[in-house]
């Protein structure tokens, strides 16, 4: 038999997500994938610049993900724009709904990850910011980086 793998190796990360949003919680979910996307996400063909979730009737989905198709699949290829359920408890899903109706906020994905062999999905409700605040944000990390210049100068 052959030792699972352990720990976690990160496919990718939603690097713009802090830059629009203002991230608040972080959580954990497992994802439904078919084997061609599972193969494509090990190569790191994804994209999730425009992804968000969807809560309907219980459930939550992930939309505006791509994953590229798997070079090597022959005719199983999979729709690689297509929902994808995340698989979260049902107390969870609740709670997070609950969040998104009272406060505005949305949940956007952060990273995707293999975890202990499985692939795992970072979700971030987050408030989206406007354009003065991502403004701010830059002229503070402009001012960080000058200061800490002028400290490793001296």
């Amino acid at each position: 038999m052959c030792a699972k793998p352990t720990g976690i190796k990160i496919i990718a990360a939603n690097r713009k997500a802090r830059h629009f949003f203002e991230l608040l919680d972080f959580i954990e979910a497992g994802i439904m994938l078919t084997g061609s996307e599972v193969k494509s996400l090990r190569e790191g063909k994804v994209n999730f610049m425009d992804g968000y979730v969807r809560i309907t009737e219980g459930e939550a989905f992930l939309s505006g993900v791509h994953i590229s198709t798997y070079a090597n699949a022959g005719y199983a290829q999979h729709v690689p724009d297509r929902e994808r359920k995340l698989l979260m408890h049902r107390h969870e899903i609740h709670s997070l709904k609950s969040k998104m109706e009272q406060k505005g906020l949305t949940l956007v994905p952060t990273k995707l990850y293999f975890k202990d062999g499985k692939i795992k999905i970072e979700l971030a409700l987050a408030k989206g910011k406007k354009v003065y605040d991502r403004r701010e944000d830059l002229k503070q990390k402009a001012v960080n980086r000058d200061t800490e210049r002028e400290m490793n100068r001296a």
